[in-house]
Order: C-alpha cells, then structure tokens, then sequence
C-alpha cells in the first residue's frame, strides 16, 4: 500500500507541529508549510526535526504561485489548513493583513487544490468566532461561573452565523468557501470550528492562547491580566483529541464532506478564567497575582461547543481530561522555559 501524502499549513504552529508529529509516528509522509512569523515556530521547527522525518516548505499562503507550486509537486491525499492570523486584537488593529492571509490565503490553498489535487481531503481550521456573540443563547452567573440558561449541550452548527471582528469575517468568509468549493467542485472539504485547543508546544500570549499563557506566565511570574470578572467559561480541548478528530475525518470524508462541526471539549470540559488560576495554584503550590481590568470588547461572557454532530458522524469523543491536559501543559513548560 503506497505511502500517504499530507499537507499541513501553518505546519511549524502549536497544532501543526504536533499534526506533523502524530501524522509522521503513523507512517505518513508530511509536509509542513510555514512563512516563520510566528512567535515560537522556529522552536517548534527545531523540535519537529529531532526525529520527525518531514519535508519543508518556507512559503507564505498569500504567495500563490508558491502554493501552486507546492500543490502542484505533492500529488497529497489530505491537507489540514492551519495557516491562520489568529489573535482577534491583531485583526482589529490590522484588519487589511487579516484578511490577506486568513479569506486570500485560504481561498489560494483551495482553489490550488481545485485544479491540482482535487481529490485530498481537505481540513480547515476554522473558529467558534464565526458565531459572534450568539445573542439568543442566554447565561447567568451560576455561583463562580457562567452557564448557558437555554444551551444545555452548548452552541451547536445550527447556530446563525454572526461575524463579529474582522478575525470574525476573514474566518468565517474561508469557512463558508470551504464548504462551498465541496459542493461546487466536489473536493472533500470540511471545516472544523474550534474550540479552545491547548498543549505542548503553545507559546500562549495574552491575546491568544490562553490556557498556555496563564500557564506559561505563572510558571515565569510574567503578570497576568485578566478582563472582566474571570468567571467567563470556555470548553476546553487538548490538542491530542483534536488530532484524533483529524486523523478520523481524513478516514471518512465521506462523513465529513460539505460540513461544518463544532470542534472542543464539550460541556463536560470547561474552564473559567479562574478555575484554570486555581488550578495552576494548586500544581505549582503558591499564589498567583493577578491584575484586573475591564471586559474586552465582544468578550463572551461564556462560550462551551455542542460537539455531538462531530461524536455521531466520526464515533469521536474527547479522552484527555482538564486535569491531565492542564499538568502535561504546565511540565511542558517546565522543562522549556530557556524557550520563553
């Protein structure tokens, strides 16, 4: 049986490098794409290279004749798109930048697979920020959390789309071409809408990566602001969970193809603000400061997946539990803190 070809953009990113590890321990042959603007990717290239066999390609998305060159040459059977500006704050403040390389970016990948492999899989990373702030989904306060009032299971796909930032619309526009390009052109594309996705290999900053900023911070004693009232809740999921949703909808596009899922931990994998510092109290037994300030625009106040289209279609579930994720994450950074 010939060797399966994938192709990771974003490739030297927190999931991408972990993609390329977990995709190459099971025999694929991976390339990683990768521009290297990222803070922490050329570590996490350092660290792919000591016993992950791979071939690398130094392009940028928004370069597409280097896309069409890359495609053109790999012949791929899948290809998980996670090249991505990801911080909503950056967005705002450079919208122009954000839609180059999340909408044109997303779009050169696709429309190179189009017309030189249509026939990979195609897996696109895509965001709970293409719900925006779901204004018929009700919360309250519930003693140090919020919780939805009307969202037992959480936010499922059936949930309007309501772009909120421009991260909101540059995302959302390559989801819905995503699952248009499937229907249109018959590619086995999907789009995973993510959730909170943590791990190894996260170099968190505040304004995005949370879990393995706080962690990160609190083991550095860097400050850490936290916005609001930090009972915000979130699902939470670990990074070798999502992998395993990957590897299934790579095995069954027919499952998958022309549709949207909802992507995290689920209602029984939430973490508030402040849960997640009492956690990190406990394992690294001290306190940990924190400074306040005001809510931040388009905050939600809580935020959990419904994940059960995702259970159904691909027998998937979450295995990694808050705590075992949150103490790998908190060792990780232990042992690489020269990194930081």
């Amino acid at each position: 049986m010939p060797t399966k070809r994938l192709l990771i953009t974003g490739g030297a990113g927190f999931v991408g490098c972990n993609a390329a590890r977990y995709f190459g321990a099971r025999n694929w042959n991976v390339t990683v794409l990768d521009n290297l603007s990222r803070q922490g990717t050329d570590k996490n290239l350092h660290w792919l290279r000591d016993g992950t066999t791979f071939d690398f390609e130094h392009v940028d998305v928004r370069d597409r004749v280097a896309v069409d060159r890359v495609l053109t040459a790999g012949r791929f059977d899948a290809v998980i798109h996670l090249a991505a500006q990801v911080a909503v704050t950056t967005s705002v403040t450079d919208p122009a930048t954000d839609f180059a390389v999340n909408a044109i970016g997303t779009f050169n990948v696709l429309d190179s697979i189009r017309l030189h492999c249509p026939e990979a899989v195609f897996i696109f990373a895509s965001t709970n920020k293409v719900y925006g702030k779901i204004a018929n989904a009700q919360s309250e306060l519930r003693g140090s959390r919020y919780e939805y009032v009307n969202r037992p299971y959480g936010i499922s796909e059936t949930e309007p789309l309501d772009f909120l930032s421009p991260y909101g619309c540059s995302k959302g526009a390559a989801d819905q071409y995503a699952l248009d390009f499937a229907r249109i052109y018959q590619i086995p594309a999907t789009s995973f809408r993510q959730s909170c996705i943590y791990g190894p290999r996260q170099f968190g900053v505040e304004d995005q990566g949370w879990v393995a900023w706080f962690a990160i911070a609190s083991l550095l004693k860097r400050p850490i602001t936290i916005f609001g009232d930090g009972k915000q809740v979130r699902d939470v999921l670990h990074v070798e969970d999502l992998l395993r949703a990957y590897e299934a909808a790579i095995r069954a596009p027919e499952k998958v193809t022309a549709e949207a899922f909802n992507v995290g931990g689920g209602p029984e994998r939430v973490l508030s603000l402040i849960d997640l510092i009492d956690m990190l109290q406990r394992q690294l037994r001290r306190d940990i400061p924190v400074k306040w300030d005001n809510w931040r625009p388009g905050d939600q106040q809580v935020y959990i997946s419904d994940i059960r289209k995702l259970q159904s279609a691909l027998c998937w579930k979450p295995e990694v539990s808050v705590t075992t994720g949150i103490t790998q994450l908190i060792e990780w950074v232990a042992q690489n803190r020269a990194a930081f």
